[in-house]
């Protein structure tokens, strides 16, 4: 039962870990203070190292020997190697998603895009990226697939180094967000795809541009 109990506690301390992670509360290549986070958590740190081992088998921490434990980062060439790899899975589940998601699914999308215009008039980048994750989730959690939506979950949760680091033109984004909501209304699964790709190949010129024009820089090099 004390086994049971302390690994309910440690899933807990993941999805807290993971919303700190998701507010950016830790920067890329932050290190991470174990005992900090039990204190503020007030818990002991066994469960804090349960919670921090499965976010290192997310690729969302590293845990260097004699040095501790310290957010993810990533190269240019990193970020585009799963930009490519992205670009195939979201086309594949844009594709199933355009048959199978329903009307209120679709709605939610509309409102998500609607959500997206507004922060960014604001330029509230945080909120962005938070309805940016939403919106892409929705396409997942539509296609069907289990096994897709759990490797695109992966990618995007290795991508979050990116998401306050890169400045693309945020309304041209949101317009591609609007070009795929509405193939997915119109049930086409070729336009769905087309349009999620084009959307990934998008933030991969965006990351070209940067290292050629010497912006880019290893987010949270150590």
């Amino acid at each position: 039962m004390a086994k049971l109990q302390r690994e309910k506690l440690s899933h807990q301390i993941y999805a807290v870990l993971k919303e700190m992670i998701a507010d950016h509360r830790f920067q890329p290549g932050a290190r991470l203070n174990i005992e900090s986070i039990a204190r503020e958590l007030d818990v002991s740190r066994t469960p804090v190292w349960e919670a921090v081992r499965r976010l290192e088998q997310e690729g969302l921490v590293e845990n260097i020997p004699n040095r501790g434990v310290f957010m993810s980062s990533l190269t240019a060439a990193q970020a585009l190697d799963l930009y490519a790899v992205r670009e195939v899975l979201e086309g594949m589940a844009a594709r199933l998603a355009a048959t199978r998601m329903d009307d209120s699914s679709l709605e939610n999308m509309a409102q998500c895009i609607q959500r997206q215009r507004e922060v960014i008039e604001n330029q509230d980048y945080l909120a962005y990226s938070k309805l940016d994750f939403e919106f892409h989730a929705a396409v997942y959690d539509a296609c069907g697939n289990e096994w897709l939506r759990e490797l695109l979950e992966t990618i995007k949760n290795k991508m979050r180094p990116l998401t306050l680091h890169m400045q693309p033109d945020f309304s041209k984004l949101i317009d591609q967000h609007a070009e795929l909501l509405q193939a997915l209304r119109g049930r086409d699964p070729e336009k769905a795809e087309e349009a999620f790709r084009r959307h990934n190949q998008y933030m991969m010129a965006q990351i070209r541009e940067d290292v050629d024009a010497g912006r880019w820089k290893q987010l949270g090099g150590r």
